[in-house]
């Protein structure tokens, strides 16, 4: 199993998404619904790839976070939002390219979830009734911290 999420793999999984709804759509709805689907998975392809570029610059080992890459995602967003108000205008139907535009979101988390470690069956664990349970955040993912008893909580 490999342990690394990587675009290609993200990409693979939108596109037999993309087509496989486009196709269901065209047939189940109409070319009009999947063309739009179609428009939006494209749209998202292209801004998942520049988002992934611009992280991987922004948050890379070695790299410099520099000024170029965190404007870089400002406009890819604008642009986004260009080419969908464009669409809109034109008369796309919304419904589908709300769709499309959704596509990645399914293919990010079936990738990252076959990407996922290895489970260990004799891997250590805390008891269930373990009060060290009680120490750890699991929103914030690390230990809490003490707090102070007030006087109520003394009696």
């Amino acid at each position: 199993m490999d342990v690394a999420l990587r675009q290609g793999t993200v990409l693979r999984w939108n596109l037999a998404f993309s087509a496989g709804a486009c196709a269901l759509s065209a047939a189940a709805v109409s070319p009009r619904f999947a063309a739009a689907l179609a428009l939006g998975a494209l749209l998202e392809a292209a801004n998942f790839r520049a988002l992934w570029g611009s992280s991987v610059r922004v948050l890379g080992v070695g790299h410099a976070a520099g000024g170029v890459a965190v404007a870089a995602l400002g406009v890819r967003l604008v642009l986004l939002a260009a080419v969908i108000a464009l669409a809109l205008r034109a008369g796309i139907d919304a419904a589908g390219l709300l769709v499309g535009l959704s596509l990645i979101v399914p293919a990010v988390l079936l990738a990252a979830w076959r990407a996922r470690p290895p489970l260990l069956a004799d891997a250590p664990a805390l008891a269930p009734d373990d009060p060290a349970w009680d120490l750890w955040n699991p929103w914030l993912g690390r230990e809490r911290e003490p707090r102070e008893r007030t006087e109520e909580e003394n009696w």
